[in-house]
């Protein structure tokens, strides 16, 4: 299963007849994904499910819909088990930033974690998941950014990279989570479960 954020609605392309979401079911061979985008920014449709009998090659064929855009970033635990946010255009977010040529995945999520921040002393635990949204820059792209699981002992000040319109940063307590996540997207919000699932 593949599930794609567009405004925070799902596109779910699965080869499963199960229909956990309650949303609409289309056949992927009968789709145009023009028209997907389309409903789902301008209709009151909160998502779709895309049955597929081929998924690997189905996904495939969505992708060559977009420009892909590859990212990596952090869910960044403290050593009181705070997680780092950061706040820009309103919303909570984690950090994270597009690969750069040349450079391997977790390279990338800690370099962006790092700068978009100003914090340092990361370590990869795990890879956590990865998620995909689409967006409007001149064409639509489709964005797969990889998150990994890390942890810093870093105690310092933080400093949000306001060049990339982040305008606060911060160590947010698990009880204040929840929150944190309702005023956030849905690729984070499934980022955090993730997390939550491994009950580290």
């Amino acid at each position: 299963m593949y599930k794609v954020f567009i405004n925070d609605k799902p596109i779910i392309i699965t080869s499963s007849y199960e229909n956990e979401e309650d949303l609409p079911v289309q056949l992927f061979k009968e789709t145009v994904v023009d028209e997907i985008i389309y409903r789902l920014k301008n209709e009151s449709l909160e998502g779709i499910i895309l049955f597929s009998d081929q998924l690997e090659s189905d996904w495939k064929t969505f992708q060559e819909s977009f420009k892909v855009v590859r990212a990596g970033g952090g869910l960044v635990l403290n050593d009181n088990k705070d997680i780092l946010f950061i706040y820009r255009n309103d919303k909570w977010d984690l950090p994270k930033g597009r690969i750069e040529k040349g450079e391997s995945v977790e390279t990338t999520a800690i370099r962006e974690v790092e700068e978009e921040c100003g914090i340092n002393g990361l370590k990869i635990l795990q890879k956590l998941v990865t998620t995909f949204h689409i967006y409007f820059q001149d064409q639509y792209c489709l964005k797969e950014t990889h998150w990994f699981l890390m942890k810093t002992d870093y105690s310092g000040n933080l400093t949000p990279q306001l060049e990339e319109g982040i305008t606060k940063v911060a160590f947010i307590p698990q009880n204040e989570i929840e929150n944190i996540i309702e005023k956030s997207y849905k690729n984070i919000d499934l980022t955090y479960n993730v997390y939550k699932s491994l009950n580290i």
